[in-house]
């Protein structure tokens, strides 16, 4: 589903993502997006920031908040080089992020590395890996705390959490944990790498000095400090 209010890009990618095989939905404002989505529940979002109703980071938490769809993956537009909007995008849960101008081929790779990194997860496998207060049911990647509590994640957040719990007290090093979230952000990879963790450490409560869960190896990388198993 594309949300952008230009009509020539709607009717570009619309066609040229058409000719590639996708069946693409088209809305240009949040109102007929949120209506469309409720009904059509599309397998990948592609949201423009700057909309004539709302701007694409309150739809963008607006998914991430969706009863039936929360973890779709989704791709921000912006025509503004200002790193802060990347990183708005990122927190509030997108997957990537694509400037203005771009390439349509371009757009068609990112949406295919997401697909195949969400459908990976899916056959990854059927379990529900529980550590410390924590479980993750790995096919519909929803994440529960033992209180009740539901905390919803990215597409990006599963994807660096599953690594984790693949690699239990393993130290995995920025280059491992960058080619797992970063997909093709601009930005260096220190900085990635260090946000995606940041965020992850917020959905998982490790907020203490330092963190407990998800521990810093200084000059190494981060290591998941806790024991792993199927629940």
């Amino acid at each position: 589903m594309l949300v952008d209010d230009d009509q020539d890009i709607r009717e570009l990618l619309q066609a040229y993502l058409g000719r590639a095989g996708f069946t693409v939905q088209v809305a240009a404002d949040g109102e007929r997006f949120r209506a469309a989505f409720d009904s059509a529940l599309p397998g990948l979002v592609i949201l423009d920031v700057m909309l004539p109703d709302e701007d694409g980071f309150s739809l963008c938490r607006w998914v991430r908040q969706h009863p039936r769809q929360p973890h779709v993956p989704i791709i921000m537009l912006t025509a503004s080089s200002d790193e802060a909007d990347r990183i708005v995008g990122l927190e509030l849960g997108a997957d990537d992020y694509l400037g203005k101008p771009f390439s349509p081929r371009e757009l068609q790779a990112r949406i295919k590395a997401l697909l195949r990194r969400a459908q990976f997860g899916q056959e990854r496998s059927g379990d529900v890996l529980g550590f410390e207060d924590w479980r993750l049911d790995t096919v519909s990647h929803r994440l529960f705390h033992a209180d009740g509590e539901e905390v919803l994640l990215s597409g990006a957040d599963f994807a660096l959490l599953k690594l984790f719990l693949d690699h239990p007290q393993q130290i995995l090093d920025r280059d491992t944990i960058g080619n797992a979230t970063r997909g093709r952000e601009p930005m260096p990879l220190d900085r990635i790498v260090d946000m995606a963790v940041s965020r992850l450490r917020q959905r998982l409560r490790d907020t203490d000095k330092p963190p407990r869960l998800i521990r810093t190896i200084r000059g190494s990388g981060y290591v998941l400090a806790a024991q792993v198993a199927p629940v």
